[in-house]
């Protein structure tokens, strides 16, 4: 099973989404920006190094929020959902094609990568006013 980290960045009742780029897996579905961990990385600089390769701005990465197992066709995953603060509003996509501060009230509505699902789940739980 790989690790792989996704950062929940929430700003005034929004929380930042991302949407993979026409040529990734899972083409046209929005996730929480992150990636696989590397061999010798703790979580948080992987969280930090993919923020900087994906979205081109450096971040400080905080506590583990939450935690989510999913089995696709291609493998299998467990996504660590950790809060992290942006340095910069500045975001260069490189393997995403959109970037959205979607209101948490509606984040249940977006299509959402299956493993990011129980994630935004538990953001919409603790964090929504609604």
């Amino acid at each position: 099973m790989k690790t792989v980290t996704a950062a929940i960045i929430i700003r005034n009742q929004k929380v930042l989404l991302t949407r993979r780029g026409p040529s990734e897996k899972l083409a046209g579905y929005w996730e929480f920006p992150g990636g696989k961990v590397e061999d010798g990385e703790t979580l948080q600089e992987c969280l930090e190094r993919e923020l900087l390769e994906e979205l081109g701005v450096a971040a400080v990465v905080g506590e583990v929020m939450a935690k989510s197992e999913y089995h696709y066709d291609h493998g299998s995953f467990l996504l660590v959902g950790m809060y992290a603060n942006l340095l910069s509003d500045d975001l260069k996509l490189t393997v995403h094609d959109s970037a959205e501060w979607v209101p948490i009230k509606g984040l249940l509505s977006y299509q959402l990568a299956p493993a990011d699902i129980p994630i935004a789940e538990k953001i919409w739980n603790i964090h929504c006013e609604c």
